[in-house]
């Protein structure tokens, strides 16, 4: 499916202050500061009761916490985008106000440490000791361990999906649902959609192969199973909400990491989003299939959790 005019426009707007990473910019720290300058493409977040900044242990995170009032409620572990390098609590503010809000869930977005300065594994570690912090504090939150959901876009994505597998690996905590939207599964990087959608739609190729060099200079290492998860035994993970765009080149790791997981008996989701590209999730203001996207996510949530 074509992209249609709105779309193109939003491509080339966010492409157009969206650092040239892996060409023109190849300083983290550069980078991210033309991202924190970058105007707010969602100017009126979702409202929520409540935010605060805490700490999960050493790990700085932000909790999120709904207007209605309920004794105990769900919580999401949310990881943010960026190719393991780039983004921070702030960029994923609006995104995890949605979540909180239309899914009536408490949101724990988490600041964990980025590459280059922090390479492969330090990521995982961090998301998977936020992920152990909630389940433990849960309480004190006002949340309920049992219905503890792990969510990421992403490099977001791949965290959220690998805490799954070392939760199972090391014995817990409990996750009762996977939210991966446009997820970073394959360093191989070899899929066609790499070729199809390698340029143009805002997420190039280049910016992938930037990422994983920062992410894990070490190439070998790459098809391990926490760095590339298409390549674990997905065996008793949680349940999988898997959305993908079409014109994304990671569409079609995505993918095949959805049907891995429903080939593992996995009870797992998979929509693709036609005419929308990597990034467009959070954009509900703008575009149609973004809020549509978003709904999708939040009732999964409600269902899977409520």
């Amino acid at each position: 499916m074509a992209v249609d005019d709105l779309t193109r426009a939003v491509i080339d707007a966010m492409t157009a202050v969206f650092p040239r990473v892996g060409t023109e910019v190849t300083d983290a720290v550069e980078a991210r500061r033309i991202i924190a300058e970058m105007p707010p493409l969602e100017p009126e977040p979702y409202q929520v009761g409540r935010v605060e900044n805490r700490l999960a242990g050493d790990l700085p995170v932000r909790v999120y916490w709904p207007a209605t009032k309920q004794e105990v409620r769900p919580v999401v572990v949310y990881f943010h985008g960026g190719g393991f390098t780039l983004c921070s609590l702030d960029t994923h503010d609006s995104i995890c106000r949605l979540i909180c809000a239309d899914a009536d869930v408490i949101v724990v977005s988490v600041d964990y440490r980025l590459a280059p300065e922090h390479p492969y594994p330090a990521a995982v570690e961090d998301a998977y000791a936020a992920t152990r912090w909630v389940s433990e504090h849960a309480r004190e939150l006002g949340a309920d361990p049992g219905r503890l959901v792990v969510a990421g876009d992403s490099a977001g994505g791949n965290l959220a999906t690998v805490t799954c597998l070392k939760a199972k690996d090391e014995g817990g905590p409990p996750i009762a649902l996977q939210v991966l939207i446009y997820p970073v599964t394959d360093a191989a990087q070899t899929a066609p959609s790499y070729a199809e959608n390698a340029d143009g739609y805002f997420l190039t190729t280049a910016h992938m192969r930037w990422y994983w060099d920062c992410y894990q200079p070490d190439q070998v290492r790459r098809a391990e199973p926490y760095s590339s998860p298409i390549n674990a035994d997905v065996s008793g993970l949680p349940p999988a909400l898997v959305i993908t765009a079409e014109h994304d080149p990671l569409r079609d790791e995505g993918e095949a990491y959805a049907e891995r997981l429903r080939a593992a008996g996995v009870d797992t989701r998979s929509v693709r989003y036609d005419g929308m590209f990597h990034g467009f999730f959070g954009l509900g203001s703008l575009l149609p299939a973004a809020k549509e996207a978003g709904a999708t996510v939040c009732a999964t949530i409600h269902e899977q959790v409520g």
